[in-house]
């Protein structure tokens, strides 16, 4: 039986704790905190690179639930916790094939955690809130694809969103995107037509073989976008010398630093951060981005992120435990229950 606190008040509640959820193309990442923690760091994570797949309804939430209902109640364990008192799902795709997921992980967490506060979000919302957390500003969540969010925090400015519309229609500046440009690159130098590379067709043959087999190769395969994107590095490796190389990478700078203008307040000083895997391509990408910022976000303020989407995730999921919750809701961006 717990003892009462100094001046006969009664014990305090163990804290309770948070669960976050990141599920993107490359699979699944599920991490529990402590809900009465600010940042909300990890006590322990899980990771699976099964990607949750898609059907007539957007994405398949039964198959979601079949990975995050057994990692969870493993990650509680671990870690002690008795209760969830929120979880926060992110989600590549939640804003435009998230419907089956809005209609049935409410009720299904619920059941199984007894979870009464949930968010779900874009994987832009949660790469936002792992960036700045709570703060106005704008974050680039440059990948295979690429989304820009921003917000200054206001019921009336809400979110402003910028790209995210696939390899087909946008996602420029992306990984998709400068290796979709390296194998065009290479292609007109095997053509012959002016704007080829040599250096870029050597380097496309010896990942991919013959130049006239690449189409059959790439165009029936579900996963096309992902090998578009394994040729960028490919290309950052070409630019210090070759011209061609150089500028498509010049391009894909601007292209995210536009993003970037697209959704930043107007308030100078404002924070922006450019997070995502496509920033290890290192220097042949981040000098000509460092560049285009400087002329397209003069009035603006460059940060480094401070976290990824499994950490906005967790602060999410711990701002709304503890009714601090200030990121703009939004139907399809930021749903709260």
């Amino acid at each position: 039986m717990g003892s009462a606190e100094p001046g006969g008040s009664a014990p305090r509640p163990a804290p309770g704790h948070v669960l976050g959820v990141d599920s993107g193309g490359s699979g699944l990442r599920i991490a529990v905190a402590r809900a009465d923690e600010r940042d909300a760091r990890p006590l322990a994570s899980y990771a699976s690179q099964e990607p949750i797949g898609t059907g007539p309804n957007g994405m398949d939430a039964q198959q979601l639930l079949k990975q995050l209902v057994p990692a969870a109640q493993d990650l509680m364990r671990d870690t002690g916790a008795r209760r969830l008192d929120a979880v926060c799902v992110g989600a590549s795709g939640m804003a435009t094939l998230g419907t089956e997921l809005r209609a049935e992980l409410p009720s299904a967490l619920a059941e199984a955690f007894g979870v009464r506060r949930l968010a779900l979000a874009a994987d832009a919302v949660t790469a936002y809130a792992g960036a700045l957390g709570q703060a106005p500003g704008a974050v680039v969540a440059a990948g295979t694809g690429v989304i820009a969010t921003g917000t200054d925090l206001t019921p009336a400015g809400g979110w402003r969103r910028a790209d995210g519309w696939g390899h087909l229609l946008g996602d420029c500046g992306s990984g998709a995107w400068i290796g979709r440009a390296g194998l065009e690159a290479a292609l007109r130098a095997h053509d012959g037509r002016p704007g080829g590379s040599d250096v870029l067709l050597d380097r496309m043959e010896a990942m991919f073989g013959a130049a006239a087999e690449l189409p059959g190769a790439l165009y029936p395969r579900a996963d096309r976008t992902a090998v578009l994107a394994s040729f960028a590095p490919e290309v950052a490796a070409c630019a210090g010398h070759d011209a061609v190389a150089a500028a498509i990478l010049r391009e894909a700078a601007r292209h995210l630093a536009e993003s970037a203008a697209a959704v930043c307040p107007s308030a100078p000083g404002s924070a922006v951060a450019f997070t995502g895997g496509l920033l290890h391509l290192g220097e042949p990408l981040l000098a000509p981005l460092r560049a285009a910022f400087a002329e397209l976000l003069p009035r603006a303020r460059r940060v480094e992120p401070a976290g990824d989407p499994l950490d906005g995730a967790l602060r999410v999921a711990a701002a709304l435990a503890a009714d601090r919750l200030v990121l703009p809701a939004d139907e399809k961006l930021l749903r709260v229950t």
